[in-house]
């Protein structure tokens, strides 16, 4: 059972009683109050100015950051910064364009005084909490799934600038944020994973926004019978709920995990105190969890296994009606439900990877649910990815790789692929279950503009290997006559004589004098220009889906070969949702850098219809309903500022970390409400009358008028609570400007 109660509630021995709506004492008594606050420095709980005690980044995200910082003056980083090598690793699509990004990596951190994690030895967050996260201690990672809960670290995943600004010694700023209490009972049967347990909770909280942009605080007397690695990956699922971090409790097993890591010293008990403060409350009761699988396209599309079998045919149909809809294919792709066989639903792929996957404990399970018994020689395929180099080599060790390998198993390095669609794509028409973290549209890979289609479901390792078992028959691990149980103390050996043989430790060794290794492709941020008086915007991507990903906005998958060339990654923006974007983007771009070498040219006056060109900018805009969801990349909204996007108009944004990345790019992050009813289309524009002033001053409304079929609409745009900091990065044209000034 799973409950929610969305009002706030005190912890008083033992039980949730009703409270009165943000006391006082909100800021005291959880575990996350006492984290934050001890990293704040604002001397004001309400408005937190955090530093962070380490960061994260990988080989798509940190040369964009270390660029940024060292355009704004980065003389060494002032924090541990690990660089790790996850994403980009194959080097398979661009070549010696990502080598060439590991090569920077690795004179950045001698040069700046940083950690560098070569490729193949780690995925990010593995790393992380095998060798930085213990209790009480905050880390920002510029990756979204950057969850170290389970070992008592607040862990944060954000865009790019807000990492740059740590490493110019600013502080991370948000006011002090809702905590909602994930209260924990019973123990989970054998067969049913962390994945299956997370997947709920994302069903039942994702769409309602139970936990936007909020901290999810795990504590109860479950807790106490889950493995280290079985929290770990309830935990790194908590991104997809669309929360800001997660904390848990600690105890006996977190010890434990920590003196077999060599970081004993490192534990601290963290507990909430009496009388704690929520802003709600999930009661989860793990004995009642069940193998659970995601159906495409999110993983809050979440069902039980059970349920699933029960109605393959409207489930599966449903899925093909949102492919057309979110792929905007013209025409139905090859039905679903012939993978119904005898009423057996047959899938093509099975993938246990990443920071949630491929995890010690989970690929354990699934060695002791095949055996050796082999998964076949039809369509069914498996590749199972450790997720570092020394839980494979314990898995080495104890066999278990060995056991995977004889049923016909890939075994693959530690790589952040599966998840972002860089390795195991699929067939066209495939359908693969994966122990991952997202399937969104395309994230496994496939190019619907070309014809083909893939799906992916999520489902847990245990429940996949049972599948591999049954030949590629969708099996819950339930279902088996004896699944393994998850013993609350895993036997382990930590084993990291592969990180002394390879890991670059430079932290607090800068060594100035370096040089920094600038391959071809990587390139500097083109400047952008400050804020005009007015600016007439023109839309150029309207969409109406409930929510817009950033997997949409800029694709993942073979566009990270250009992640650090700001201008050749721009031209992918919307590829996939709105191919004639980066056109109609250009267009309007090339008539604003026209205005300001000669504001006097027809074309330009032409376009302002009257408007004064010395004083009205023009841009570009794009309108989403609810844009943001999904990966903290960057790149998201630096595409669209590098295209000459001035703004985005949404009626809510869907992360914190997303706005946050429209702000730092120096563009507008303007709501409005019923922009159904408005219907605004590519080609229509927003004026934005004295919007410098606007910013200049404290006001978050303004009258804009929207230019549509001949005809002006007024229409209310708001700039909901945007800090003085905001207000000035904006003003400057972006955070580079806004610290070189």
């Amino acid at each position: 059972m799973l409950t929610v109660t969305n009002s706030p509630v005190l912890y008083q021995h033992g039980t949730f009683v009703p409270a009165e709506a943000r006391p006082a004492a909100r800021h005291t008594g959880t575990m996350a109050a006492g984290i934050l606050a001890a990293h704040n420095t604002s001397g004001d709980l309400e408005h937190l100015k955090i530093r962070f005690d380490a960061m994260a980044s990988h080989d798509i995200t940190y040369v964009g950051i270390i660029q940024t910082a060292r355009a704004s003056g980065l003389t060494k980083f002032p924090l541990p910064y690990v660089l790790t090598n996850c994403h980009n690793s194959l080097c398979a699509v661009g070549g010696t364009i990502n080598e060439d990004d590991h090569v920077f990596g690795l004179s950045a951190a001698k040069k700046y005084g940083g950690e560098f994690v070569p490729a193949h030895q780690a995925v990010i967050h593995a790393y992380m909490r095998e060798c930085y996260a213990a209790p009480g201690r905050m880390i920002l990672g510029s990756d979204s799934h950057t969850r170290y809960g389970a070992y008592g670290t607040m862990a944060i995943g954000e865009g790019g600038p807000e990492l740059a600004r740590q490493l110019l010694s600013k502080t991370y700023d948000i006011s002090y944020p809702r905590v909602v209490a994930v209260y924990l009972t019973g123990a989970p049967r054998p067969g049913v994973g962390p994945q299956d347990v997370a997947l709920a909770l994302i069903g039942a909280t994702f769409k309602a926004g139970t936990v936007k942009n909020s901290v999810m605080e795990f504590f109860g007397p479950g807790v106490a019978n889950l493995a280290i690695d079985y929290r770990s990956g309830i935990d790194v699922m908590t991104t997809e709920t669309a929360c800001l971090s997660s904390i848990w409790c600690t105890d006996a097993t977190v010890k434990h995990a920590l003196e077999v890591l060599g970081r004993g010293d490192s534990f601290a008990p963290l507990e909430p105190a009496e009388g704690a403060y929520y802003d709600g409350v999930i009661q989860v009761d793990l004995s009642s969890m069940e193998p659970m699988i995601a159906l495409p396209f999110h993983p809050s599309n979440a069902y039980t296994i059970r349920e699933f079998k029960a109605n393959p045919v409207d489930l599966l149909h449903q899925v093909e009606q949102d492919a057309v809809r979110q792929l905007d294919l013209k025409c139905a792709p090859a039905p679903l439900t012939e993978k119904i066989v005898n009423g057996q639903f047959r899938v093509d792929q099975g993938v246990i990877a990443g920071c949630s996957g491929g995890t010690y404990q989970n690929l354990m399970r699934a060695a002791q649910i095949l055996g050796t018994s082999p998964i076949g020689s039809d369509r069914f395929w498996l590749s199972c990815y450790p997720a570092s180099q020394p839980a494979m080599l314990e898995l080495t060790r104890n066999g278990a790789i060995a056991s995977l390998m004889a049923s016909g198993a890939s075994i693959r390095s530690c790589f952040c692929g599966p998840c972002f669609g860089a390795g195991d794509v699929p067939a066209n028409g495939g359908f693969s279950i994966r122990h991952s973290t997202r399937n969104f549209p395309n994230r496994e890979g496939s190019k619907p503009s070309d014809g083909q289609v893939a799906y992916v479901a999520l489902m847990d390792a245990r429940s996949i290997a049972a599948t591999a078992l049954n030949g590629g028959i969708l099996t819950g691990a339930d279902e088996l006559p004896h699944p393994p149980a998850d013993p609350v103390e895993e036997p382990y050996h930590y084993d990291d004589s592969s990180y002394k043989a390879r890991v670059y430790y430079g932290v607090g060794k800068p060594q100035p004098d370096t040089e920094l290794v600038l391959g071809p492709n990587i390139a500097d941020w083109p400047a952008q220009i400050a804020m005009p008086e007015d600016l007439l915007l023109t839309v150029c991507s309207a969409i109406y889906d409930p929510v817009t990903t950033t997997d949409e906005l800029i694709p993942s998958g073979e566009t990270s070969s250009y992640r650090s060339n700001p201008l050749k990654l721009a031209q992918f923006a919307l590829s996939r949702k709105d191919p004639a974007y980066v056109s109609r983007a250009q267009q309007v771009q090339r008539l604003e850098n026209l205005r300001r070498m000669d504001s006097s040219d027809p074309a330009v006056t032409d376009a302002l219809k009257g408007l004064d060109p010395a004083r009205t900018g023009l841009g570009s805009l794009i309108m989403a309903i609810k844009p943001g969801d999904g990966s903290a990349r960057e790149q998201a909204a630096s595409c669209q500022r590098v295209l000459g996007g001035c703004a985005n108009l949404a009626e809510e944004y869907a992360t914190k970390r997303y706005r946050s990345n429209v702000v730092n790019w120096g563009m507008l992050p303007l709501v409005a409400s019923e922009l159904k009813a408005l219907d605004l289309q590519p080609g229509d524009q927003l004026y934005l009358p004295n919007i410098r002033a606007l910013l200049e001053g404290d006001g978050e409304s303004l009258t804009a008028t929207v230019k549509k079929d001949g005809k002006s609409i007024s229409l209310t745009v708001t700039l909901p609570g945007m800090t003085r900091e905001e207000r000035d990065i904006v003003l400057a044209g972006c955070l580079i400007n806004y610290y070189t000034k």
